[in-house]
C-alpha cells in the first residue's frame, strides 16, 4: 500500500529544498527546485527558504543554493516558462525596536520566555538572535512560522552533531502547529528522497523527547 503523506507536494519539495541545500547536493537541490516550482512554490517562497537557511547552514551553502536557483530560474524562462513571483517580504513594524520585536516573536515561537546558559555567558548572542533571526527573518512574512520550522528542522536533521537544537526546532513546530503526522511525513520524505541517516537522526530525536 502507498502511504498518503500529510505534507503535500509543496511542503514535499519544501523538506528537500532545505535538506539538500543544508548537504550541500546542488544537483539534487536542483531538482527540487524544480519540483517545487511545479508544485506552486513561488519564487519569493523559495527566496525565504534559502534566506532562513543561511541562519542555520551558513553562508557558503546559502549563497550557493541561491546561485543554483538563479540557474534554474534561468533555464526556465529559456523555455518559455513563466513562475510565479509571489508576495514580497514585509517591512519590520516602527512601533517596537528589533529586539523588542525578535524577543516576542521567539516567545510566541518558544511558548515561553527564552533562557539558557549561552545567554548569560555571551550576551551578544541572544542579542543576535532577537535582533536578527527572529526579528529580521522570521519577520519577512512570506513564510508563515509552520514552514519556517519545517525548512529548519529538515535542515538540522541533515547537519549531523546539532540534537539539541534540533529537539528544540521539533518542539517549536509543534507548538506553532505542526501535527505529529506532518512530522512522520517528514521523516518518510528524507528517508524516500534524502537518506536514512538524515531520517534516523530527526526520528531518534523525536523517539528520545
Amino acid at each position: 500500500m502507498i502511504a498518503v503523506l500529510s505534507l503535500d507536494k509543496r511542503l514535499q519539495s519544501v523538506v528537500t529544498i532545505s535538506a539538500f541545500t543544508a548537504k550541500g547536493d546542488l544537483e539534487n537541490l536542483k531538482s527540487s527546485l524544480i519540483a517545487g516550482l511545479d508544485s506552486n512554490l513561488t519564487i519569493n517562497e523559495i527566496k525565504e527558504i534559502l534566506i532562513q537557511l543561511y541562519a542555520y547552514t551558513g553562508f557558503p551553502r546559502s549563497l550557493n543554493a541561491i546561485n543554483t536557483f538563479i540557474s534554474v530560474l534561468e533555464a526556465r524562462k529559456s523555455q518559455g516558462i513563466e513562475d510565479v513571483i509571489g508576495a514580497e517580504p514585509e517591512t519590520l513594524p516602527v512601533d517596537k525596536s528589533r529586539f523588542e520585536l525578535g524577543d516576542e516573536i521567539q516567545q510566541t515561537l518558544i511558548g515561553a520566555p527564552a533562557s539558557a546558559p549561552a545567554f548569560a555567558f555571551v550576551p551578544a548572542i541572544d542579542v543576535f538572535l532577537k535582533e536578527h533571526l527572529f526579528a529580521d527573518i522570521f519577520c519577512r512574512g512570506v513564510l508563515d512560522f509552520q514552514t519556517r520550522e519545517l525548512v529548519t528542522i529538515a535542515a538540522l536533521a541533515c547537519l549531523g552533531g546539532v540534537s539539541a537544537q534540533l529537539r528544540s526546532h521539533v518542539r517549536i513546530g509543534l507548538n506553532v502547529g505542526l501535527s505529529a503526522d506532518q512530522l512522520t511525513d517528514l521523516i518518510t520524505v528524507l528517508s524516500t528522497a534524502v537518506g536514512t541517516t538524515e531520517s534516523n537522526n530527526l526520528q531518534d530525536v523525536i523517539n528520545n523527547m
